[in-house]
């Protein structure tokens, strides 16, 4: 998890109903406390995100890490933390592009990232 959470972006590929993968999309991740979350900039209805609503699984890849995880909508009361989590990893280096992920829109669509 460590190598993960230290990785700039990873690749993520969600899972089709037939147990093939979708091509990799790559994006920001963070840690907040001992959990690794995901988020849709584009919201609910972004792609990617609505491809990880068909099995809830699919894999990572980062920090020369693969690793296959689960999907699962964590409690809205960790969104300050993940915010927070965004801000310190991405906000000095990518101060104009980090607010996409702190929109409302965003936040509603936070992902963690299970091992399976």
């Amino acid at each position: 998890m460590d190598r993960l959470a230290a990785a700039e972006e990873i690749d993520l590929e969600s899972e089709r109903a037939d147990g093939t993968l979708r091509a990799p999309v790559t994006m920001w991740m963070v840690r907040a406390g001992d959990c690794l979350y995901v988020r849709s900039v584009k919201g609910r209805e972004g792609p990617w995100f609505v491809g990880t609503q068909t099995c809830h699984r699919g894999r990572v890849r980062a920090g020369g890490v693969v690793e296959d995880v689960g999907f699962e909508t964590p409690d809205p009361g960790v969104r300050a933390a993940v915010d927070a989590a965004y801000r310190a990893k991405y906000g000095t280096r990518y101060p104009k592009i980090v607010d996409d992920v702190l929109t409302e829109r965003a936040r509603e669509a936070t992902l963690q990232l299970v091992p399976r």
